[in-house]
Order: C-alpha cells, then structure tokens, then sequence
C-alpha cells in the first residue's frame, strides 16, 4: 500500500488492517530475535571476554535504538496524522525532514561513543581483556551506526503510508546478512582475516547498512526549506519522546533488577537473562501490535474518527492478551525445558522455574500496560503515554523488585504481576478521563 491508497486506515474493517500489517512486523521481528541469539552463539564460540563485551555494549545499544527508532515513531506518526486530513503535502515535508536530522543523530551519537567509549569500558569491568573488547566492539557499532540510524527514519515513513512489506524484506535480508558474515568475519573462513569481535561488530553494521539501503529508495523524501525545520521537529518529538522514554527506560530497569538480583547470587542474574532471552521471541506479536496501531489511530484520530481509534484500542487488547495467554501457559508449562535450552546448572532451574511462573502471570496484564501508553502517543497525548512509561519503569518495577527482595529471592518476582496491575490500573484511569474530554 502507498500514499494514494493510505484512506484504507480510514475505511478498511480494524482487524482486516491489524491481520494486513502485523504479519510482515512479526516476521521482521521474529528474524531480529534469531539473529541477536545467533550472533551470540558465534561470539560466544570465538571467546568468553567476547560474550561479556556484547552484553556491556547492549545498553548503549537500545539507547541508540530507542534514539533512533523514537524520533522515527514521531515522524511516523506526524506523517500519519496530516494523511489522516488529507494533506500530503505536509506529510511528506515531516518526511523529508527524517533524513538530514537522523545524519545529525547519528553523528553526535558516533562521536561522543567513540570518546567516552574506554570510559564506558573500564566502569562496567575491570578485566582488560574485555575492556579492549568493549572498545573495539562498541566503536564500530556506535561509530558505523549510520545504517541503524536512516533504515530506522525510512521504514517509519514507509509504515506511515502502510508499507510493512518493504521494511520487512529490509530487516530479514538485513539479519540474514549479519548472520552469514559473522562466522566468516569472526573465525576467518575462506580465506578471510581472522577478526574475532571485530569481526562481529563489522558484520553487524553491513547488516544495517544493506537494511538501509533497501528502504532508501521507496523512504527518502525530498527535504523541505529550512524555515520550517524547527517548528516540525518540536513536533516530531512531541510525539516521539514518549517512545524514546519507553525503550530508554527498558535499560534502566534491566540494570536496576540485575543490581537487586546479583546481591543474591550470579545464578539469580542469569535466570532473569535467561528471562529476557525468551521474552523477545513471546512479545513478537506485542510489538507487532504497538507498531502496527500507532499510525491507524493517529489516521483516524486526525480525521475525528474517534470510533475507530476505540476499535483499534479494543481490537489490538484482545487480540494481545490472546496471543499472550499462550506466553502464560508455556512459561507455566515447562520452564525448566526452556531453561534448559541455555544452561545445565540446577541452582539457576531451580530459581528460573519460580521466576517463570510468577512472570508468565503478569502476560496478560502487562498488554494493556504496554498498548496504553502507545495508544496516547498516537493520538498526541504525549504527557500521559510519558508518565505511564515511568510509572511502570521508574516508580514500580525497581522500586518494587527491591521491596520485594527484602521478603526473599522467591518473592522477587512478584515485582512483575504487581507492576503490571498497577500500570494497567493507571491506564485506565488515564484513558477513561481522555475518552471523557473528547465528548
């Protein structure tokens, strides 16, 4: 679908949309989560420092991402809106405003890693074997970041018109890339040097850059004057800070609950990394979903469709929590097989097997605590979808988790049911009075 057809977010039945768009989201996504495992896998075979590196590097990694991927979210939804009235004209002015901001990200980005990145390195450990392996790794993934950075702003232009197709052949042909030059980079097959986590690094940006490349042509747009630029990018991060806040605080936390539970045993951390792993592959199709949403309500919100904002809310809960339920019964169901997949040490069953269960029970809450806030993001509510963001992040989850943990490691995990009733509750509250202003 392209811009002349984007009236299909307008008329189109909810769910027609959600079964149109999601697939191509979900697969994109399901490719991601295998390629993060697999790259894994390799770096883990080449060396143990290697491992620890990727894991250092990963928070400046979603910190990037959620850059990235947030001012892309406000553009997505600022182009979304001004279709939703019919005015492609200035749709496509936020869109050509994408390109030369997401060059100025990623070059401050690049540049203050590259500086502080041996600072960065020597904070989280004191090994020197994995410090030069932080640097080396986290220089040329924040340095060479420019495929990340633009495939981020073009696939969310592309999605704004409807186009979930082209950045999904993106980012499969993207991870397939970085799959395949990993051991070849890494190990030096071929004939090739033998790079070691260079070599995962460098794949890793390829991979972005190929990514790149394929939307570039279908999502570049032609920028506007320069009068206008300060103006639409206050707009564009009204609507994209609560995104930017949502991935930034999802690093805050991990970090925090890692704190609470290494006063435990390492074995604790590892249960809620081995966690985290299995997450990304049950939350496919949640995230498919708050992708998907944003531009068909922003669509309808504009053209005063408040009916079908409400449908598409209702539509993508229901269908969330159905989907989520199955995430329940297996995290119920066989943890200790899932556990098992990753390690053989029994302390660490032992502890996932209870954490399992208790976080299989907050799946279904945790949907509307996670389709609210993009809900108030698509409609221009930037402060609520902001706060239940750091309800949820800053005031509950660690503060609860370490509450929490004073009772004992088992009842630790009652931090994640908690926080999403509670999350779910404000939610609520926050949409029932939004619903009773637009009367």
């Amino acid at each position: 679908m392209n811009t002349s057809d984007s009236n299909f977010f307008g008329t189109e039945k909810v769910s027609r949309i959600l079964l149109k768009i999601a697939p191509p989201v979900m697969l994109a996504q399901l490719i991601q989560a295998l390629y993060n495992i697999v790259d894994s896998l390799f770096v883990g075979k080449y060396s143990e420092s290697g491992l620890t590196a990727l894991s250092i590097i990963y928070p400046l990694q979603l910190l990037m991402i959620a850059i990235a991927v947030g001012t892309g979210v406000g553009i997505n939804t600022a182009m979304a809106h001004y279709l939703g009235v019919h005015d492609e004209k200035k749709a496509n002015e936020y869109g050509g405003i994408g390109t030369p901001l997401t060059l100025v990200l990623w070059v401050l980005f690049a540049l203050i890693c590259f500086l502080f990145m041996p600072a960065y390195a020597r904070m989280s450990t004191d090994s020197p074997e994995v410090i030069k392996d932080v640097i080396v790794y986290g220089r040329i993934v924040c340095v060479f970041s420019i495929g990340l950075f633009t495939e981020s702003i073009w696939t969310k232009i592309l999605q704004a018109n409807g186009d979930m197709r082209t950045p999904m052949i993106a980012q499969i042909v993207g991870a397939l890339v970085n799959i395949a030059l990993d051991p070849l980079f890494i190990f030096g097959l071929f004939g090739l040097p033998k790079l070691g986590i260079a070599g995962a690094a460098i794949a890793t940006v390829v991979g972005q850059i190929v990514a790149a490349l394929i939307v570039m042509k279908k999502g570049f747009r032609k920028s506007p004057p320069l009068s206008v630029y300060p103006r639409d990018i206050c707009f564009i991060y009204k609507l994209g800070i609560p995104n930017i806040l949502m991935q930034s605080a999802y690093t805050f936390y991990i970090l925090g609950l890692n704190l609470i539970l290494a006063t435990f045993s390492d074995q604790a951390v590892t249960a809620l990394g081995l966690y985290y792993k299995w997450q990304s592959f049950f939350f496919i199709p949640l995230g498919a979903l708050q992708t998907c949403i944003v531009p068909v309500i922003s669509y309808n919100y504009a053209s005063g469709r408040m009916d079908r904002c409400k449908k598409t809310l209702s539509t993508s809960l229901v269908g969330g929590m159905g989907l989520m339920f199955i995430g329940t019964l297996v995290f119920n169901l066989i943890p200790g097989q899932m556990l098992r997949v990753f390690t053989s040490d029994p302390q660490v069953i032992a502890i996932g097997t209870v954490g399992f269960h208790f976080v299989g029970i907050s799946f279904i809450p945790m949907v509307t605590s996670l389709i609210f806030p993009v809900f108030f993001q698509a409609v221009g509510a930037a402060v609520k979808s902001s706060l239940l963001t750091v309800v949820r992040t800053m005031i509950l989850f660690v503060p609860l988790g370490y509450l929490f943990s004073r009772l004992g490691l088992n009842d630790f995990w009652f931090t994640f049911p908690v926080t999403e009733v509670i999350t779910t509750l404000v939610g609520v509250f926050f949409y029932r009075r939004f619903m009773a202003q637009q009367k």
